[in-house]
């Protein structure tokens, strides 16, 4: 039997079927079919873990930081003896947490030629940037004059970190080793090392007692002018006393370092990044230095700063434990 339809029957089932027609095809697309593939050669992002990138607003993950501008921070690390991988993703998750900032890492392999990274051959190897973080390790590498000036003279913040002292001990200029305030050539055998934070600054202010895990306690031959010590140890080998964090006015720079840091288990302990998260936020003058810790629940259950996580110190163990090197 064939259907009689009127025109006006006719054009509405049709347009009921471009409906449904149009219905599907949205349905099928979904939301993803609306949003542009992100474009090539977008800017470095931060490690897995880090903070979402600055200005971003809206949503459940939106950036803490939304309409801060973040800073320009230069990681340079490398060489021997230690995980820098390990310890440049500890770092930056950790900085990234408190502050919007774009990171920018240089990292050598363990062996390069001179014992020197190409990057200091550029005497603009810094420019742009708002601090610059130095992890590295080329112990008995030497440096050219030119290059001592290229590493020397840009006016940017610095933060120094363990191997880094060691870093061209042989040579005889003795323009890096002003540069980080401190002179050391050799340490101790392995330990865990008890601090002793110095009282009246912003950046020790509040922190709790720290023994480091198995760690090295350099030998420190000479203190530069306009150098402070925040932390003391005493030698279980001569029973002296040395620095081992401080800070340096360098030529009206601010300096932040330290000679802690030879194994991953001190760059994991709460106090250890609390430590430099103050020594950042020095360096860069944001004031405060220390930041109210967040809620306990954001944090599963750890605060940052917390005593009590440190081993109990142990006899001292014999050089080259946990790693051994500088």
């Amino acid at each position: 039997m064939r259907a009689s339809w009127s025109s006006t029957e006719m054009i509405r089932r049709v347009l009921v079927a471009m409906t449904a027609l149009i219905a599907l095809i949205v349905a099928t697309a979904g939301p993803s079919a609306q949003t542009p593939a992100p474009a090539a050669g977008a800017a470095q992002q931060p490690p897995a873990g880090g903070a979402p990138a600055a200005g971003r607003q809206g949503g459940p993950n939106a950036s803490p930081f939304a309409g801060q501008t973040p800073i320009s921070a230069m990681l340079v690390t490398g060489g021997c003896c230690h995980d820098y991988t390990g310890q440049s993703k500890v770092l930056m998750d950790t900085l990234n947490a408190v502050m919007p900032i774009n990171w920018t890492v240089v990292q050598g392999m363990t062996s390069v030629p001179d014992g020197r990274l190409p990057l200091y051959d550029n005497p603009d190897w810094a420019k742009g940037m708002d601090i610059v973080i130095h992890n590295e390790c080329w112990a008995n590498g030497d440096l050219p004059a030119k290059v001592v000036q290229n590493i020397t003279r840009p006016a940017v913040p610095r933060m120094f970190f363990h191997c880094s002292l060691h870093s061209y001990r042989v040579m005889k200029d003795d323009g890096w080793r002003e540069l980080i305030g401190m002179t050391s050539r050799r340490h101790t055998r392995s330990h865990n090392i008890l601090l002793k934070w110095v009282d009246g600054d912003p950046i020790t202010a509040g922190l709790p007692p720290y023994v480091t895990p198995i760690d090295e306690l350099y030998v420190i031959e000479k203190v530069w002018p306009d150098t402070k010590a925040l932390a003391t140890a005493v030698s279980p080998e001569d029973s002296a006393t040395y620095p081992l964090v401080w800070t340096h006015d360098y030529r009206g720079t601010r300096v932040f370092g330290t000679t802690l840091g030879h194994g991953n288990e001190t760059f994991h302990t709460n106090q250890f990044k609390e430590l430099f998260t103050r020594g950042f936020r020095w360096a860069l003058k944001k004031e405060p230095i220390a930041l109210p810790p967040p809620p306990e629940p954001q944090r599963g259950g750890r605060g940052r700063g917390t005593a009590g996580e440190a081993p109990a110190p142990e006899t001292a163990s014999p050089a080259g434990r946990r790693g051994g090197g500088d």
